[in-house]
């Protein structure tokens, strides 16, 4: 007796032809990776929090020229941990602000999705109004110079970073730099412009890939 095998159905396996589009872009990720690799070459830096806040290493500086070269040295020295300082008197300023927080966090977020990681082939669309990448730009211009000079985040940020630079500049002012062992060999140029300058540089890097595809 010859038994026949139940026919077989076919079983479809081919995925839907619409793929999930990635988390997140290229120019995200290169910003993200750029931005991660300037951190921890920053953290790198870090100077010990107990010499910053030695007391027997404090002194009153003869002169001004004294106290003038004690803020370069210890600058150069502590450049990381005067940076997180003002950081958090920055971050401090903010909380207690919180209007002026979400009105910094809007203005950050519009450049950010609106025009620097927005895929350069998808226009603006706004009421069913489209705008080029000139007038979106031009749009959050005046809405950064709106935020900043309009409001209270400006005047926030300014006070905020004058008390920061105040404290930094009395703690090296007052704080003996004769037990640091500093590297001779770092180039003159060492100032808050040129790290200034360097950050600058880096963000310029990162958010490279970005422009470079809206030209």
């Amino acid at each position: 007796m010859s038994s026949t095998a139940p026919p077989v159905l076919p079983i479809s396996t081919a995925q839907s032809a619409e793929s999930q589009p990635p988390v997140a872009t290229p120019a995200v990720r290169a910003f993200i990776a750029h931005l991660n690799e300037s951190v921890r070459n920053t953290l790198s830096q870090r100077r010990p929090w107990a010499e910053l806040v030695d007391r027997s290493a404090f002194s009153k500086p003869e002169s001004f020229s004294e106290a003038a070269l004690r803020v370069r040295k210890n600058y150069s020295y502590f450049k990381v941990n005067y940076l997180a300082v003002i950081g958090l008197i920055l971050a401090f300023s903010l909380l207690s602000h919180p209007f002026s927080l979400l009105l910094l966090l809007g203005l950050c977020c519009s450049w950010i999705f609106l025009y620097l990681f927005r895929p350069a082939d998808q226009p603006l669309v706004i009421f069913g109004r489209t705008f080029s990448d000139r007038e979106t730009l031009g749009i959050l211009i005046l809405f950064s110079v709106f935020v900043i000079f309009l409001t209270t985040v400006g005047s926030l940020l300014i006070s905020a970073l004058m008390v920061g630079f105040g404290l930094v500049c009395a703690h090296g002012a007052f704080r003996a730099p004769e037990d640091l062992f500093l590297d001779e060999q770092e180039p003159a140029a060492t100032g808050f412009l040129s790290f200034l300058g360097g950050a600058a540089s880096n963000a310029a890097a990162a958010a490279a890939p970005a422009m470079a595809a809206r030209v």
